[in-house]
């Protein structure tokens, strides 16, 4: 049976950078190579591969009968295989292999993402924000501050300039609904906004997957109710598009209308689990496989671009958050941007699974990446947090 004409790198989606490369100001040359069609071998030198491309050398021939051009290049091929490098001069370029043989014609192509003005960066996501809201509203505190939460995330930013974004709910499982929380800190959630953001995450914390099958209208209409309380007490400014879905699961027909109210990126993982994939966004199998091992993956039917954490903190004991950074930072295709991550219920004493040293995970985890001159950066503001 003859083989399919396939190319395996780069992945449909890619997002790529400097680090992926040879980047100058022409462009991002890559080395792009898949299989290919295979008939029978011809001439008494064979192509190996040297360093990503293919030199010519005594041995055994190469294919015949297998013309294969990438972008319109002529490109060897030596048992079932091609590669060959190509320049991305545009923020999304397609990469169309094509076959002319024996059995007729063939095409394939993907479509990348070059990040052209990338620079190392990390966002710290926290999900679940609820308690915090309930505690400053009955405490009626003077300054947002005296929450020892929010003073946390305050020396968090003070000490290494982070920059946080809060997923918060409209209600607790007590019944606090986050209309009842006093406009008198606007003027602080202002003076922060350039640090601290609010978005959307979910209605509540039950049920788990609470969007995994909802229509579009039903999130729309949650987002709505969050959304307005947070322009209400904390201003335009501390508003921000969710890069969260409560448990990473809505259905790919909602992604249109996430795109359609702001939201261009969404952290998730890619792992299976015991019980398949989970926190993925119904990504299917060969996509979710790619983002677990790589900063981001776009969707171009609707234009998100997902970005895979890379650490959970309230999972992470403070000895253990060098060690899984650093296996992070030592691969270029998941080092560009780090993805930090935690949940606010973690903080508090009242918790079940209370963590007293969580604050100590957060200030470990900031200040690996700080250390190493990654910028922190808010994920919804231009290209996954760089410039545009």
């Amino acid at each position: 049976m003859m083989s399919m004409l396939r190319i395996d790198y780069p992945f449909h989606g890619a997002v790529l950078n400097h680090r992926h490369g040879a980047q100058t100001d022409a462009g991002l040359t890559i080395t792009v190579n898949g299989q290919a069609p295979s008939h029978g071998k011809v001439g008494s030198h064979r192509l190996v591969a040297d360093e990503g491309t293919f030199q010519q050398e005594q041995g055994e021939p190469m294919d015949a009968f297998s013309q294969i051009s990438v972008n319109g290049q002529p490109t060897a091929v030596v048992n079932g295989r091609f590669s060959t490098e190509v320049t991305l001069t545009e923020h999304e370029q397609d990469i169309t292999a094509a076959y002319d043989g024996i059995h007729g014609r063939q095409e394939h192509s993907v479509r990348v993402v070059w990040d052209r003005h990338s620079k190392p960066r990390y966002r710290f996501s926290i999900d679940d924000n609820s308690f915090w809201l309930r505690d400053v509203t009955q405490q009626d505190y003077a300054s947002l501050y005296d929450c020892f939460y929010l003073a946390i995330l305050r020396d968090l930013n003070q000490k290494y300039g982070a920059k946080f974004t809060l997923n918060i709910y409209y209600e607790t499982d007590d019944g606090f609904q986050i209309k009842d929380f006093p406009e008198k800190y606007r003027g602080e959630f202002e003076e922060a906004a350039d640090w601290l953001v609010l978005a959307f995450h979910a209605y509540a914390n039950e049920p788990d997957r609470p969007y995994q099958y909802a229509t579009a209208e039903k999130l729309a209409a949650d987002m709505d109710l969050v959304e307005s309380e947070i322009v209400r007490f904390a201003g335009e400014a501390t508003l921000a598009p969710p890069t969260v879905i409560h448990w990473g699961m809505v259905l790919p027909t909602v992604l249109p209308m996430l795109y359609d109210r702001g939201v261009r990126a969404l952290s998730g993982f890619g792992h299976p689990s015991s019980y398949g994939y989970d926190v993925n966004y119904w990504l299917d199998h060969e996509r979710a496989e790619y983002l677990a091992y790589h900063d981001a993956l776009k969707d171009f039917s609707n234009g998100i671009v997902f970005s895979k954490v890379d650490i959970v903190c309230n999972n992470t004991p403070v000895e253990q958050i060098e060690p899984t950074l650093q296996a992070v930072f030592d691969d270029d295709d998941q080092a560009e941007i780090m993805d930090l991550f935690t949940h606010e219920q973690y903080f508090w004493p009242f918790w079940q699974r209370y963590i007293p040293d969580h604050g100590d995970r957060l200030d470990a985890a900031i200040r690996f990446v700080t250390e190493r001159g990654y910028e922190p950066v808010f994920l919804h503001e231009g290209f996954l947090g760089g410039p545009a």
